[in-house]
């Protein structure tokens, strides 16, 4: 698991994802390299178009980043979800919760 983070215009700031499968076996992984990156800006943007694959455990690693900015009064987007990622967030009605853009300039819009 990889995550790549980059600084954009204001204070926000880009995280890619760079693996395929956000799941149990490399859920925790993730949670620890992003804490740290939750915590350097307000307005935080997920890049999962990598991804191709997220189970429960990956969105509850996910649902703990949302709550992560939800504390510190941040705001928190995800960007790029394939098909089958789009369709299990539907599904599991987490698209209510997420902010979810097609675009990580529509993603960056949204910032405040």
């Amino acid at each position: 698991m990889n995550l790549h983070s980059e600084p954009m215009a204001g204070a926000a700031l880009l995280i890619r994802v760079e693996s395929e499968n956000l799941d149990a076996g490399n859920a925790g992984q993730f949670k620890s390299l992003i804490q740290p990156l939750l915590e350097s800006s307000h307005c935080v943007v997920i890049d999962m178009s990598a991804l191709s694959f997220v189970d429960s455990s990956g969105l509850g690693a996910l649902l703990s980043c949302l709550r992560t900015m939800n504390n510190r009064n941040g705001t928190l987007h995800l960007v790029g979800l394939a098909k089958p990622v789009r369709a299990l967030f539907e599904l599991v009605r987490m698209h209510r919760i997420f902010s979810l853009h097609d675009t990580i300039a529509a993603a960056l819009a949204a910032c405040p």
